[in-house]
Formats: C-alpha cells, structure tokens, sequence
C-alpha cells in the first residue's frame, strides 16, 4: 500500500493542503501495540500526535506516520470482552433484521468485523454473513464462531472481486472502523460499488461534537486517521453517489452517531432528523474554521486539574490502580505523564494483553482478580466509555473503602456505595 497523501499534509478526503491545528497532543507512542518486559528495555518509537482541521471539508484528522499494515495485522483489541457493547450489538441486529427485511435470501458484510462480536448474532436469526477482517489473529477467533471471514483490508480492489462473482450486499456494516481507514475515498468507493442497488450502509463512529465538549481527547490516537460529524460524511457521502437518508445518537464510546446510507436514487427518503442535525452542527459552527479552535484550551484544563487530583491523592498516601488497558488510555497516559508513579499497575479482561505493559509509560498490565488481592484506595478507569459497566462489574471493591476515578469529560470521583445503595431501591 502507498503511504496517504496526508504524511505530507493533504487532506485524505478533499486533499486540500492542512493548514489549521486542531489540538496537538505531543509525541506517543502506537496505542494498541503492547510490550513485554524484554521490549521495556529497548528503543520504543513515538510519532507526532497532532489532529489537524481540513479548511475546505471540515474533516478533522491525523497525519499517517505508519501505514496500516503495521498497526493492524495483529491486533490487541478483542470486542467480545466489553458485555455491553455485545448487547448493543445483538440488539442492533434484531433491529436492522426488521427494519430491512433480512432473512435467508439476503447478504451482510460487517467490516472490520473483528472477532465476530456482531455477526454471530444474526446467525441464529437466519441471516447469511460474512466478515471483513485484516487482523488475522482477531479474525480466526470469529471463524470458531462458525463466521465466514475474510482476512483482508476493505477498499474498492476487494468490492470490485465480491461484485463481480455476484456477491452484492442488502446491508453493509461499519461500527467505529471509519476512523482507522487511511484512504476515505477508496473504502467509501468500495461501500458504493458493493451495494446492492436498494441496499443499505450503517456506519456508527464518535460524534465530533462530543468530543469537542466533553474533552474526549483520549480518543485521539495514531490508530485514528479521521474524526467526523455529520457534515464531513455528508460531504463524502456526496462524493462517491450516495446519500445520508437516516442519522440516530446513540450512547456508545462516549456519544457516537449511526448513520444509514444508500445510494443517490434508491427508493429510502431522507429523515428529517438528518436535515435537524446537519442544521444543528451548522449553527454551532462545524463549518467555520474558526471555532475548531476552542478545544485545545479546554483539553489543557482538563491535564491540569487531573493531575492536580492525583498528586494530591499520592500525597495524602493514596495506592492507585488502573482498570483497563483501552487505547484511548494510552494517550491520556502518555499526553498527562502518568506512569507507576501515580497507577501501581492496571488491569484488563483481555488475557492478551496480561503480562504486558502500556506503550509509553510502562505500566504493567494483571488480570482483574489481582484487584482484590491488593485492595487499593481508588481504581483509575481508563475506558470511562464503560464506567457504567465497569462499577456495576466491580462495585464490590466499595467493601474496602475503594473508589472509582472518572479523567474524562473531568476528573471525579465514584463511590460504589453510593451505587450499591441506588441500585439496591
């Protein structure tokens, strides 16, 4: 693959040059690419972490410092470990199913299918599927689902192949891998040439907006190429013969948008939600370069009150652990200087990363159960996307007086007790 006009600083969706910093988090390190003890000791490669605004599309992205292959042929993130966002999935395809009319006759794609976590879920509903997936290691845990997947990156070279032996599809899905696509207009091409002529796209991704105002900047990362509101994928919708027909907000990662797209003159009228919502981020300014300016000062505040909380936790003899290892911690980790001197260690249901430690920082990574060997005062959420989850999942550590600490859109504090108490009405 050739490297994205955007390591010069092109636009990867209009190619206009990239002229206006959006908010520059330093150096770090790849976020998913987890060391083991013996790669502690060595030469660690850290790349500029730098989103910039397009003045000409709005999109808001990242240079590429490492082309895909790097970062995605084995991959550390595995779906299945969140329950929540396996419910979330289950429930979008008993939805999807009905609204489409899906059954036996029907063709679904998901890409970046990673391992199975969604489409296992239509199978007992009787609908044939197939994923898209280049991590081969993620990839060959979904086929023991009795998945079919493709080891393969998605793009038009892929949608031209399955087209041409007549493989077209009724309903192509797209959850949170838009951002991690290097070259926009190749995967939006191929999403257009693979569709059936009535066929249906849903995409989910995090909505630029809540990013913005409740300081997200975690989900900044070099494994995120782009991130978008509705007037950019409208835009690159437009681009490639296909239309925005139906939008919904959704609660996931923080606050996502699904989209629903199809082609220009398929018979699916636009929802006025759509139009709402493109009239809203309009007003608020997604297309005036201008007001992409406010977020870097609110992400500064943010560092500085997050570091004031645990300095002062670490003074008063406070033991902190981690709960978590998700990639977006790995860029408050690195951005914030938060190393062992302020998490002992963290913690992750992924046995794949147990062992290891985070990129950059260093922190070494232990199954959960050694939480309630050492009994800490706080434990740190890295995936605050799945603090519900989470508490509901540990709130026994209350039992010892342990505390949940929140770092995104500010830094508070949760006490289990208080849940238990509210869960218990």
């Amino acid at each position: 693959m050739i490297a994205s006009k955007t390591t010069h600083g092109r636009c990867r969706l209009c190619d206009k040059a990239l002229n206006t910093s959006f908010m520059d988090l330093g150096m770090s390190p790849l976020c998913e690419s987890f060391l083991t003890a013996e790669q502690t000791d060595a030469m660690e490669p850290f790349y500029p972490l730098h989103a910039l605004v397009c003045d000409s599309c709005f999109l808001v992205q990242l240079k590429e410092y490492v082309q895909p292959e790097h970062i995605f042929t084995e991959y550390a993130y595995f779906s299945s470990y969140s329950t929540s966002w396996v419910e979330h999935a289950r429930r979008y395809c008993e939805m999807i199913k009905g609204r489409l009319a899906l059954g036996a006759h029907s063709r679904v794609y998901e890409i970046a299918s990673n391992d199975g976590y969604l489409l296992q879920h239509f199978l007992p509903l009787g609908v044939p599927v197939t994923g898209i997936e280049p991590a081969a290691n993620v990839a060959e845990v979904a086929r023991k689902k009795n998945i079919p997947t493709l080891v393969e990156f998605f793009g038009l070279n892929l949608a031209q192949r399955l087209a041409s032996e007549g493989k077209t599809a009724d309903l192509i899905i797209g959850n949170n891998v838009l951002a991690q696509v290097p070259d926009l207009n190749d995967f939006t091409a191929g999403m257009a040439h693979l569709l059936a002529p009535q066929g249906v796209i849903t995409l989910e991704f995090p909505h630029l907006e809540k990013l913005i105002n409740e300081n997200q900047f975690d989900t900044i990362y070099h494994e995120h190429f782009s991130y978008f509101s509705l007037v950019t994928i409208d835009r690159m919708a437009k681009r490639h013969g296909l239309k925005v027909f139906d939008v919904e907000e959704i609660g996931t990662h923080g606050g996502s948008l699904r989209v629903y797209l199809c082609r220009d003159g398929a018979a699916h009228a636009v929802s006025p939600k759509v139009i709402a919502l493109l009239a809203h981020e309009r007003q608020i300014g997604f297309e005036d370069i201008a007001s992409y300016a406010r977020f870097a000062a609110g992400v500064h505040d943010t560092k500085r009150k997050l570091l004031s909380f645990l300095i002062a936790c670490k003074d008063k003899g406070a033991r902190i652990c981690g709960y978590g290892a998700p990639g977006k911690g790995n860029t408050l980790l690195n951005y914030c200087g938060i190393g062992t001197d302020f998490l002992d260690f963290t913690v992750d249901r992924n046995p794949y990363k147990h062992g290891r430690y985070t990129p950059g920082m260093h922190i070494p990574i232990y199954p959960v159960e050694v939480i309630n060997e050492v009994k800490p005062d706080y434990l740190f959420i890295l995936p605050w996307n799945l603090k519900n989850e989470i508490v509901a999942q540990m709130r026994h550590v209350g039992d010892w007086g342990c505390k949940f600490i929140v770092p995104i859109p500010s830094v508070h504090v949760i006490d289990p007790k208080e849940v238990s108490k509210e869960l218990s009405k």
